[in-house]
């Protein structure tokens, strides 16, 4: 069940549009993970602006997975406030309540069907909670099958939609992921290093692809990549030690002395 602050349940209509009235889809704040006496996080605060793409950097250990566990539920804060919107209040959701609820991640390692095709594996992320058999048996209908060929457009994999995922290259792999969480169509998209191990003709299209995202989607990247995020960053957020340094652009970020000594001059 989904609810709100407040504990009142939401209707599945009213939580698939989280409320944005304030310009905001995602508020983080003052969370604290500790593990072992370790913080991971350390009253960490940030907002996401509704339809923004922003980049996540910062040293390993710097905070940036659990920071996205916490977002998805895989971690729960010994402190804080998470929500989604104004309402939807998210450490009172399971990881498979805070998926319907419209926030997909994405690993950096992408895991597809292989033996399957381009095409069956968005076909299966359209199936919600049906099983992979009934998914496949199920008969598709025009509106599906062009919302699949809406997502094999934007993703780039046309060409390729009756191949075996196991014949894509890891780039399109990539790709095809994302392709498949929106199939969901998730309000927030969590992506972590997304052209890792890609080659810089898959590294531009990948650039494309998630600025491409912003708008109708948030989309929050995590990379390490510099000369990536100069590409696509409009608003940039630096993590130390399990908080948030600094935020602004990338021009503002590179210039700022406190993150050229803990991290850019790491580089």
């Amino acid at each position: 069940m989904i609810v709100d602050k407040h504990g009142s349940p939401i209707s599945a209509k009213d939580h698939i549009r989280p409320d944005t009235t304030h310009g905001m889809i995602l508020y983080v704040e003052d969370v604290s993970v500790s593990f072992d006496g370790f913080k991971a996080l350390n009253d960490l605060n940030l907002y996401i602006r509704d339809g923004e793409l922003r980049c996540l950097i910062g040293a390993n250990g710097a905070g940036k997975t659990t920071l996205m566990d916490v977002i998805t539920g895989k971690t729960r804060p010994d402190t804080g406030k998470v929500s989604f919107g104004q309402q939807v209040d998210l450490l009172q959701l399971s990881e498979a309540e805070i998926a319907r609820a419209g926030i997909g991640r994405k690993f950096q390692k992408p895991t597809v069907f292989e033996q399957l095709s381009v095409f069956e594996n968005i076909e299966l992320s359209l199936a919600g909670d049906k099983g992979i058999w009934s998914a496949l048996v199920h008969k598709l209908s025009g509106e599906q099958k062009d919302r699949i060929f809406e997502i094999l457009h934007t993703i780039g994999l046309i060409k390729e939609c009756y191949y075996p995922a196991g014949r894509l290259s890891h780039g399109q792999k990539q790709w095809l992921e994302i392709g498949m969480l929106l199939a969901a169509e998730p309000r927030l998209l969590l992506v972590d290093e997304p052209v890792a191990g890609m080659t810089a003709q898959e590294t531009e299209r990948t650039a494309e692809l998630l600025t491409s995202l912003a708008g109708k989607h948030s989309v929050v990247v995590v990379e390490h990549d510099m000369a990536f995020v100069r590409s696509i960053a409009k608003k940039v957020t630096v993590l130390h030690q399990g908080s948030v340094l600094a935020e602004g652009s990338m021009a503002e970020i590179q210039a700022n002395p406190e993150v050229i000594n803990v991290y850019l001059g790491e580089e």
